[in-house]
């Protein structure tokens, strides 16, 4: 089958890291050229897609939205705004209505500001986030500034009333949004405070649960490099142009060609030659298409 490359659609157990899930991916398929799209908490599960071998240069062109079902707590804080971290004093809340957070889930909903969480990946003067809260640092001493995130769905599908009472919700948002940092954030308005007690994500770009492989299963299948998926398909959503024989040659060597009409509406499109053959990604600047990522053939 050539060398071996593609994309995994995995269902990410709890109590793994992403990391943890690119060991096992190395050693099943006895390759060091793993990496994954996306980093999953350990407590969290769900869709982690991995890239194998040539796949691995286009982990960073994975684009589209990433959906979630979510478990919020109201009542209680977390250092690390979920329930895996420490959980601190916060207002039991029993006569909370569905309707009041409903209501307020739409200040949430669109373009908004966002405060990561203190225990996050983000790098802050050379160090990320979660290194700086482990030494002690306060969220207060690093000036942590609000980014801009995007929240297209937001609806809650069950209600547990209680002191602390549950919220099961529906999330579909563009990447870089936290979600616990909607919990935490949802808390603070109600003045009780609030904390994500679940993760489970249902998609992640053009990969969807349904389709996904629970890691276990995949590890115990009798060829795990049949759930390869070809690495045109983290770009099938991506608008194709088809090159001549000759136009293809020139752009597989790094140039620029010419275009001709019509031209794609997007900017970034995905290359294919005479025979439907996926080349790479490539950016169109006016008439010109310049590469952006390029799949060689094999030596």
């Amino acid at each position: 089958m050539g060398s071996l490359e593609g994309f995994l659609n995995l269902d990410k157990p709890a109590g793994f890291t992403s990391h943890d899930c690119v060991a096992v991916v190395r050693r099943v398929l006895r390759t060091r050229k793993v990496g994954h799209g996306g980093t999953l908490d350990p407590a969290a599960t769900g869709v982690l897609p991995m890239a194998v071998g040539r796949a691995t240069r286009f982990l960073s062109f994975l684009s589209g939205d990433k959906a979630y079902r979510a478990t919020f707590r109201l009542g209680q804080r977390s250092d690390t705004d979920d329930a895996e971290g420490q959980i601190q004093v916060g207002s039991p809340c029993p006569n909370l209505g569905r309707e009041q957070v409903e209501q307020l889930l739409q200040e949430f909903m669109g373009e908004i500001e966002q405060v990561p969480p203190l225990y996050s990946a983000i790098k802050r003067q050379g160090k990320k986030l979660y290194q700086w809260a482990r030494a002690g640092v306060e969220a207060s001493e690093l000036q942590l500034e609000p980014r801009r995130v995007v929240i297209h769905r937001l609806q809650i599908v069950q209600w547990r009333p209680g002191d602390f009472p549950e919220i099961d919700l529906e999330i579909t948002c563009e990447p870089g949004t936290y979600i616990r940092a909607i919990a935490r954030d949802l808390g603070e308005k109600l003045g009780c405070g609030g904390l994500m007690s679940r993760l489970r994500r249902l998609q992640s770009g053009p990969f969807r649960i349904e389709e996904s492989l629970p890691l276990d299963l995949w590890q115990g299948s009798v060829d795990p490099t049949a759930a390869l998926l070809p690495i045109e398909t983290g770009f099938l959503h991506w608008d194709p142009i088809v090159l001549s024989p000759d136009g293809a040659k020139r752009w597989q060597q790094g140039q620029a060609i010419d275009l001709d009409p019509p031209y794609p509406n997007s900017e970034t499109v995905r290359v294919l030659d005479n025979d439907g053959q996926f080349l790479g990604l490539g950016q169109r600047q006016d008439t010109l298409l310049k590469p952006l990522r390029v799949l060689l053939p094999d030596p």
